[in-house]
């Protein structure tokens, strides 16, 4: 099965896409990455997962992609002894160690570490940014905070800290436990949330000793401050609007969309953007103009995936919230601003081999109006080094790996297909030619370019163009 559109789609499973039938239903839709979401999902239920859409992948007969979500360090207040509890604007208010039930003046918060952290002038959120502090006095056991943004307070609400780096890892013992699970199943993707710094990312890399690819989510201010170093030590990125849009003021939000998906094009990573895109589809079967607008913007910045989160999880309507995203995706795709967008955007090529090889194997194609780009590889390094210069022939990329198959369903462009070694440079031109024949790539006739690194099968080793007829047969 072909895709009609370079940008992919990655489709979150939750109690609405419970069934094989429902999930095979969203891959046909347009899913090409599944996501697990580790908030809400048991060790039995990943691997349950896992089982499901491996055996759905053997009946479509196309790699598909696992990405597991971890939770992150979730913070919360206490309880109230009469919730809900209204605060009043100006006045104090105390986050304290002590574990009574709180009332209209204090209240108790579980996290030593942040009251620890916290600093006067440092704002606390509250509730998912409904409620607003400032910190007035800050002690290792309580902090007085003034309320800015009033409202009714209640059990167990969540607390953002913006201005507050935390001494902690972004890693807690339930994502340990949850890293460790995905890994042992097979999961293609491991996304990292509430990333601070660049050492959060390198504690799961080493956990992961590349069993899995790490993808950051940049979901917090202390993020940004570090992000080209976070975005270097990360094999993907996403924008976790949502979280991000709660730290951060929202009007800045679209600007950072754009400045990751450029920066992480420029060095080659995979960016998705997620949250809210189609959110009104949990309830309803059509999009609002701005969601479909929002998606089409994520699309021509040159994101390589957009990701569907309640929509497809716990909506009413997943498949057609999948199918409606492929259509926006591929109707932009279409049009003539698409092409020139892109190739504005583009960076020059890293002074490597393999990035002269991508430059110039997207350049010869287009120059020569070739069918496809055929790049061979064994880690997926050459297909993403060719995704990163968003050419407009398609990318057929051909290995012996299923593993590297699964990861590149994330990548832009990026149409992976897992077969046989080549013996010798003359076996992959006959090759490629045959599977972009038989993939509908091209027709008998037409000629393809080849990429590849000989001697075959070593990682980063691209040092290899050809151009290829597609004969009518072998």
């Amino acid at each position: 099965m072909r895709r009609n559109r370079r940008t992919k789609l990655i489709a979150t499973l939750g109690p609405a896409s419970e069934a094989d039938e429902v999930v095979k239903a969203l891959f046909e839709a347009g899913a090409d990455v599944f996501r697990i979401n580790m908030s809400h999902s048991s060790h039995e239920v990943l691997n349950n997962r896992v089982a499901q859409i491996r055996r759905i992948e053997g009946q479509v007969g196309r790699p598909i992609g696992i990405l597991a979500d971890l939770q992150g360090p979730k913070l919360r207040v206490g309880t109230f002894a009469s919730p809900p509890v209204m605060l009043k604007k100006d006045q104090s208010f105390v986050l304290d160690s002590d574990p009574t039930p709180g009332d209209a003046s204090r209240v108790y918060l579980p996290h030593p570490e942040i009251l620890e952290a916290l600093r006067p002038g440092h704002r606390v959120l509250i509730d998912d940014g409904k409620l607003m502090f400032v910190v007035t006095e800050a002690e290792p056991t309580r902090a007085v905070i003034r309320v800015e943004v009033a409202g009714p307070i209640s059990n167990k609400k969540g607390v953002s800290l913006p201005d507050t780096l935390l001494p902690s890892s972004a890693l807690t013992a339930k994502d340990r436990a949850d890293l460790t699970a995905a890994l042992d199943a097979g999961v293609d993707w491991i996304a990292l949330s509430f990333v601070q710094r660049p050492e959060d990312v390198a504690e799961v890399r080493k956990i992961a000793r590349g069993r899995a690819l790490v993808m950051s989510k940049l979901e917090k201010p202390q993020a940004i401050e570090r992000l080209e170093e976070i975005m270097e030590l990360s094999d993907a990125l996403m924008v976790a609007r949502g979280d991000l849009g709660v730290e951060m003021p929202l009007e800045v939000v679209p600007g950072l969309q754009k400045r990751i998906t450029r920066i992480g094009r420029k060095l080659g990573k995979p960016v998705v953007v997620a949250t809210q895109m189609l959110e009104s589809m949990i309830t309803s079967p059509m999009p609002t103009r701005a969601e479909v607008s929002d998606v089409a913007t994520a699309v021509f910045e040159g994101a390589d995936a957009v990701m569907l989160s309640a929509e497809s999880a716990a909506g009413q309507y997943p498949v057609e919230a999948v199918s409606t995203m492929s259509k926006i995706a591929a109707s932009v795709e279409r049009d003539p601003n698409y092409t020139v967008l892109l190739a504005g955007q583009r960076s020059p090529p890293e002074s490597t081999g393999a990035d002269a090889i991508a430059a110039a194997a997207r350049s010869v194609a287009e120059t020569l109006d070739l069918k496809a780009i055929v790049a061979w590889t064994a880690s997926g390094a050459t297909a993403l080094r060719i995704a990163r210069e968003r050419p407009y022939p398609p990318i057929l990329t051909l290995t012996t790996s299923a593993q590297t198959a699964r990861r590149l369903a994330l990548v832009w462009g990026v149409h992976a297909v897992v077969g046989e070694d080549p013996k010798d440079v003359d076996d992959m031109a006959r090759l490629g030619a045959r599977v972009a024949r038989e993939q509908e790539f091209a027709s008998p006739g037409q000629r393809v370019i080849l990429v590849a690194g000989v001697p075959f099968g070593t990682p980063g080793a691209t040092n290899m163009l050809r151009i290829a007829f597609v004969g009518a047969s072998g």
